[in-house]
């Protein structure tokens, strides 16, 4: 029953403004808000069904989604003239920026990032990892910039003869632990030849 949020791959050159883009994000908003309108303009509308969108709206934090929609837009780089810019009129590097935004929107359990990092520039890249340090769900986060994963993570998955290995802490101290692991093995590989030389 996770919300699972990812960024998409495509862009769509739509006619959508980049801040509404980044709104269609959080699914269940976007839901209630239709839910809202119909709602509103139906004349034999239910008073209490009513109040009881306008309280799950509030729950979900609509009040402040568009706030919060534009902080993420400031954060990747986006100033607040391009805001209301329809999608279509951006690159495909600020397009990816938009899908991340979009999918940083959505109050995800688990958040999937497959190299965040490729189209930012150095400012928005540390707000990324202030903003991924604060996020409460579950982060699954591939990349190659080895400080970005020092920043934010606090757990490495190793795959290795088709195996996963958990280490705890950041990819530093991941990389301690291994080459300590590789060395015990080593000296133990190397006092097994010795063994096995001297039986001989």
């Amino acid at each position: 029953a996770w919300v699972i949020a990812h960024v998409a791959q495509e862009t769509p050159p739509v006619a959508t403004s980049a801040l509404d883009y980044v709104l269609d994000g959080d699914r269940e908003l976007r839901t209630v808000e239709a839910a809202l309108a119909r709602a509103e303009a139906d004349p034999a509308h239910s008073g209490e069904a009513l109040a009881d969108l306008h309280q799950r709206f509030d729950t979900i934090g609509g009040y402040s989604a568009r706030p919060r929609a534009a902080t993420l837009l400031a954060g990747l780089g986006f100033v607040d003239a391009r805001h209301g810019e329809p999608v279509a009129n951006f690159s495909g590097g600020w397009r990816m920026r938009l899908n991340l935004a979009q999918a940083l929107m959505c109050r995800s359990d688990l958040l999937l990032l497959d190299e965040p990092t490729n189209h930012l520039d150095l400012d928005a890249v540390l707000w990324l990892e202030d903003w991924l340090g604060r996020y409460p769900g579950t982060l699954l986060l591939i990349t190659h910039d080895r400080d970005f994963l020092d920043g934010v993570v606090d757990g490495i998955v190793h795959v290795n003869a088709r195996k996963l290995t958990t280490y705890t802490g950041n990819y530093a101290q991941f990389e301690r632990e291994r080459a300590q692991q590789l060395a015990l093995q080593q000296a133990t590989y190397n006092k097994q030849q010795r063994q096995v030389a001297h039986l001989h």
